[in-house]
């Protein structure tokens, strides 16, 4: 009897791992497109750093610590991180553990620490996003940019909030209500046309609307609004 008693969460447990296996190991890849820009441009040098890449362009004063999008390659990111990089905001793009930035919130402590700048902006994409803004709720930074993602605690940073009019898979409601945790100097994006996963290049997310407009005219926006917003604001 007492046997028999020991299998059960010993069984429970197994299957808990192997449920957990299969989930992170179900993931949205990056496209051999979004692959080509980890070999950088004239502009932008690309390299490993601990935990991550470095999207290195001309500017030395401002930088972008990047969580990536819940289940999704990191790598998929490298297209929009090499943009914004070329016009001057080099770029942290974060590897998260099992690529799920609830695990990896703290990451940007340790970019922080051993890189000098003079200010610097965190953003993500999705859970990636709200894990950025988490960690601007709780440290001083200089700014956020939230690609469809809200923050869940009040943040004072100048922040930049994206969305697209697609986007099948954000909860709009709750971006809506979360709207009460941003500062005064915010700013929100609508890019018509644009979906969930345009924001990165990891082709057709499941639940996701259908875009109509092209995943490089989704990311130019971007990158054109978070220059001019920081520009501003600094």
């Amino acid at each position: 009897m007492k046997k028999k008693l020991w299998r059960i969460p010993l069984g429970i447990i197994l299957a808990v791992i192997i449920f957990c296996a299969i989930y992170v190991s179900n993931y949205y890849h990056a496209t051999d497109h979004a692959k080509e820009f980890l070999k950088g441009t004239d502009a932008v040098a690309v390299s490993d750093i601990s935990g991550g890449l470095l999207f290195d362009g001309p500017g030395d004063e401002t930088a972008l610590i990047f969580y990536p999008g819940a289940k999704v390659e990191y790598t998929a990111y490298a297209p929009l991180m090499c943009e914004l990089a070329g016009e001057g905001m080099d770029c942290f793009l974060v590897k998260m553990p099992c690529n799920l930035a609830f695990l990896g919130k703290n990451k940007a402590d340790g970019i922080i620490e051993v890189n000098d700048y003079s200010r610097w902006i965190i953003g993500g994409h999705s859970l990636g996003g709200v894990m950025a803004a988490e960690y601007a709720a709780e440290n001083d930074l200089d700014g956020l940019v939230l690609l469809a993602a809200y923050p869940t605690e009040k943040v004072d940073e100048p922040t930049l909030e994206f969305f697209g009019t697609e986007d099948g898979v954000l909860n709009m409601e709750k971006l809506e209500e979360e709207d009460r945790y941003l500062p005064e100097n915010n700013m929100e994006v609508e890019i018509r046309g644009g979906n969930h996963a345009q924001f990165g290049d990891y082709g057709v997310q499941r639940g996701d609307g259908k875009a109509t407009i092209a995943a490089e005219a989704q990311q130019n926006e971007v990158v054109n609004s978070v220059i001019d917003f920081f520009e501003i604001t600094y």
